[in-house]
């Protein structure tokens, strides 16, 4: 008990505190139970403690006085939406507070624990609707996952070589991979000398062995896309080629920002450690829901393919950010990794390994590489564009000669951040708009009662909004006006209604303007024009569900492109699954991240005239 509660009052008491007690160590203090004391006493002193209770999810915590009512939701596992990283800016965070009788709706990151509180979090729909196919192209079934089978004959007198040694003589002669220099596992050197009377199934990986078996084995491995968003798996079958299995949930990283930089910014003032064992855990228990599925043990997975932007690929594997958010924001490591899966807590089979797809920049990450090997630009004459809308813009341009690439800062608009009405992709999401006889016409997602808007619908408001003179090219709304109203609140769940004010329409903007501006300079770079572009080919899922002609519209894509353009999915997720069951895509893919051009648009003073030519919508009066 002692020592429990001094490790309690170490941990939360403050510098003062520290200092007093190793006084109390400098004048020989031995006693343990007179120091537990004194540290009681003060600990009373300085720390207050006060009860939490969550009405809806039934749970009490209690924490220090001062704690934020969010940072409060995310001890309590609750994953609050938090878009602005608690900055109190985007008004997302909203919970209803009963303090002695008195019920008041707060900012959850600007409100401090002063009293034992009652919170009632508003009912965010979980229902969230993200996209697991993509473009799919025909990829021969040659994994790098394999399980051999072998005959190893006892040793004949006079002959020296180790049962280890036979082993991998024996396996370099069925595999692909010379595993003679193989080093010693000392779990399977016991299992040699009494398997080697029948058959031995060796489940190798390139050079690793990770199992022995003395039956066949039907080896499983997933592939996973680790959007800022959402996290999409996938379950297959490294024998027949098979998804058995597909499992999506929100990134969890959520509740500490809605976009890279915030995340990042937190894990430089807090550590990696919250933001990676958050997404660690959230994988594990989606390989949990693909087993179940697919009707399979763990154990019979060895091998996970991780793709992800640079961002997330760092966080998960606990590596800081540092160098990604000062120039020249560059990644702490970019090539392709082979490591242990356990030593990042996936349980998988206990030798199973973890790959993660190489990043090609600070901002053009694997889950670029998973597209390109989607869709391998690489192998055609013509030219094409690849942009992959989200957060953050990641665009490559041209044929199998030469690929350049870039990322623009988009901003989480098109992700319902930032916008007051905005939200993600889930039920009640107004995703498509359209004026037609004089009324507004709108759908929502699942066909729920509106919420909010999500991207699609945004940018469909938008351009109606400019085709029907409801604002200007500048982007401000005409007859004075300063928001506009496309739902009222009674026939809405949102109770003010859902409309799109002059912020919103400047936040549309900026991000329409980062992905114009970063076609225009990839066009510089390679000396053509949008009129050499025969397909554009548009990722995730923000891509998958706009409208290509409200985006053409709004001026985010050349108008000239309308027709070329290519919805190709969650196109990161599936150049994943083909890296899992084709060993010369994966190791392709390492040389593809090396093979392509940076431009790097933060040092451009170009890019920055092209930005603010692209703030202006296309004048339709």
């Amino acid at each position: 008990m002692y020592f429990h509660g001094l490790f309690f009052y170490f941990y939360c008491l403050d510098r003062f505190t520290v200092f007093l007690i190793s006084a109390i160590i400098d004048t020989k203090c031995t006693t343990i139970s007179t120091l537990f004391i004194i540290l009681t006493f003060i600990g009373g002193i300085l720390l207050k403690l006060f009860n939490i209770h969550f009405i809806n999810e039934n749970q009490v915590i209690q924490v220090p006085e001062n704690t934020t009512l969010l940072e409060a939701e995310i001890k309590a596992g609750l994953i609050p939406d938090a878009p602005c990283g608690g900055q109190g800016t985007c008004g997302k965070c909203l919970v209803q507070i009963r303090v002695q009788e008195k019920s008041e709706l707060v900012k959850a990151c600007q409100t401090k624990v002063h009293s034992d509180i009652e919170i009632e979090t508003l009912k965010h729909t979980s229902k969230h609707s993200i996209l697991h196919e993509g473009f799919s192209r025909p990829v021969l079934l040659k994994p790098a996952l394999s399980c051999h089978a072998i005959k190893l004959e006892k040793a004949k007198p006079g002959e020296n070589a180790s049962d280890w040694q036979r082993l991998t003589t024996a396996l370099t002669k069925v595999s692909a991979t010379d595993m003679r220099y193989l080093e010693p596992d000392l779990t399977f050197v016991s299992q040699i000398y009494t398997l080697q009377k029948e058959k031995i199934y060796a489940v190798t990986l390139k050079n690793h062995l990770l199992d022995l078996k003395n039956a066949p084995v039907i080896p499983y491995g997933a592939a996973f896309d680790i959007g800022t968003t959402t996290v999409v798996g996938y379950l297959i079958n490294l024998t027949t080629g098979k998804v058995c299995a597909v499992a999506s949930t929100m990134n969890p990283q959520v509740q500490f920002g809605a976009d890279v930089i915030m995340r990042a910014n937190y894990a430089l003032e807090h550590g990696t450690k919250e933001l990676s064992s958050c997404i660690q855990t959230a994988i594990n228990k989606l390989i949990g829901q693909l087993t179940k599925e697919a009707e399979i043990e763990r154990n019979l997975i060895y091998q996970v393919i991780i793709a992800g932007n640079t961002c997330m690929h760092h966080l998960f594997l606990g590596i800081s950010p540092a160098s990604l958010v000062h120039a020249p924001y560059n990644p702490a490591v970019s090539q392709m990794l082979d490591l242990k899966a356990s030593d990042f807590s996936l349980s998988i089979h206990p030798n199973g390994r973890l790959i993660m797809l190489p990043d090609i920049a600070g901002f053009v990450g694997a889950d670029t590489i998973g597209c390109l090997l989607c869709v391998r630009p690489d192998l055609k004459e013509e030219i094409t564009l690849t942009i992959d809308i989200g957060t953050n813009g990641e665009m490559v341009l041209g044929n199998r000669e030469h690929l350049v690439t870039c990322s623009t800062a988009a901003g989480p608009a098109f992700e319902g951040a930032k916008i007051e009405c905005g939200m993600r992709g889930a039920a009640g999401a107004v995703d498509h708009v359209h004026f037609e006889n004089g009324d507004w016409k709108y759908t929502t997602i699942e066909n729920e009662k509106p919420v909010g808007l999500c991207g699609s619908g945004l940018i469909d408001l938008t351009a109606e909004l400019l085709k029907n003179h409801l604002i200007d090219s500048s982007g401000k709304f005409i007859q004075s006006k300063s928001s506009f109203t496309l739902i009222e609140p009674d026939e809405s769940r949102n109770f003010n209604g859902v409309y799109l004010t002059q912020k919103d329409i400047r936040e549309v903007q900026l991000a329409k303007a980062a992905i114009a501006a970063g076609i225009e300079s990839l066009e510089q770079e390679l000396g053509i024009t949008e009129d050499q572009i025969s397909k554009v080919y548009i990722a995730g899922a923000f891509g998958n569900y706009m409208n290509p002609q409200s985006a053409c519209e709004i001026g985010m894509i050349p108008f000239h492109l309308k027709d070329k353009i290519v919805p190709v999915g969650n196109a990161a997720g599936e150049g994943a699954k083909i890296a899992l069951i084709n060993e010369e895509e994966l190791l392709y893919a390492d040389k593809l991240a090396k093979k392509i051009s940076f431009v790097e648009l933060a040092a451009s003073e170009d890019f920055q005239d092209c930005f603010v030519d692209n703030l202006e919508f296309p004048d339709f009066s």
